[in-house]
């Protein structure tokens, strides 16, 4: 059995999902765990079947326990003592792709997954357009809404994600800050608007102090849907943009994603994290900039 540990925010999760389907497809038994990623994490939960209504097979904590060799009995903690823990555990370190991982059957796979080479079967990817597919009618709810839905629609529109937030904490912006500056996003516009003179770009970003600073000018629009599914209405409306200017983030990795259109360009920071290399995050499409 393969059993993979679900946590971190929305787009994490997508990429689990993603590889516990292609596990499947490659015959494997595999399982979520969607209760130890989150027992330190107050501020996430499961999101796949609130977004998507996506459904898996879920391990039991006995399950969990017996794979990770985590058993407290008496007992157990003594033949650990001894003979030291004999855990199934794979932890993705690197950030970058392991083919070993599609070759195990028997794991405890702790990490985000974080690369297109992991959900590789043609079934696989048609299942996860179609699972990952988020309708206007269900998100949509205001005439705000549907106004910045039909111009995205008819413009040349460029989705811009400018994650800040989260990323400005102590203990995180270690990780991710100091990459996603003003002068990649200075770089992207530019490079944009040298492809496309019509180019309107569209902020989605929970930092409209600083991208009033940095990300503005007469063709920039921010959206702010305030939707009851705001996650679902930001996704769905980057996904529906012409191009993409990224943030280090997952959420908007998908949202590139989602957009299968052949025209489409990415354009994407130089590195994607200060303490892992990440290189296979990157997919043929995008452009570092």
């Amino acid at each position: 059995m393969i059993i993979i540990r679900l946590k971190g925010g929305l787009g994490n999760q997508m990429f689990q999902y993603a590889l516990y389907l292609q596990l499947k497809a490659l015959g494997k038994e595999v399982k979520m765990d969607e209760v130890s990623g989150f027992k330190d994490d107050p501020q996430r939960d499961p999101a796949l079947y609130d977004m998507f209504g996506i459904t898996y097979d879920k391990a039991s904590a006995e399950e969990v326990t017996e794979i990770t060799d985590s058993y407290m009995d008496f007992m157990s903690r003594v033949k650990r003592k001894l003979f030291g823990r004999h855990s199934a555990e794979y932890q993705d370190n690197t950030g970058n792709f392991d083919p070993k991982v599609l070759e195990m059957d028997r794991a405890y796979l702790n990490g985000y997954f974080q690369s297109d080479k992991y959900f590789t079967d043609k079934d696989v990817l048609k299942q996860l357009r179609r699972e990952f597919e988020i309708r206007p009618e269900d998100c949509l709810t205001t005439g705000e809404s549907w106004e910045l839905y039909r111009m995205i629609r008819q413009t040349h529109s460029v989705s811009i994600h400018v994650r800040r937030g989260d990323y400005l904490e102590p203990g995180t912006i270690e990780t991710f800050g100091g990459i996603c500056d003003d002068d990649y996003y200075k770089r992207a516009i530019d490079r944009m608007i040298s492809q496309d003179p019509d180019a309107e770009f569209f902020v989605f970003t929970s930092d409209k102090e600083w991208c009033s600073q940095n990300v503005s000018g007469d063709r920039f629009h921010y959206v702010d849907t305030g939707e009851e599914k705001e996650d679902a209405a930001d996704l769905l409306l980057m996904s529906l943009c012409k191009h993409h200017i990224l943030a280090n983030s997952s959420f908007s990795w998908w949202s590139a994603w989602m957009n299968d259109s052949p025209e489409k360009t990415v354009l994407v920071p130089p590195k994607w994290l200060n303490n892992k290399p990440m290189e296979d995050i990157y997919t043929d499409r995008m452009i570092r900039v």
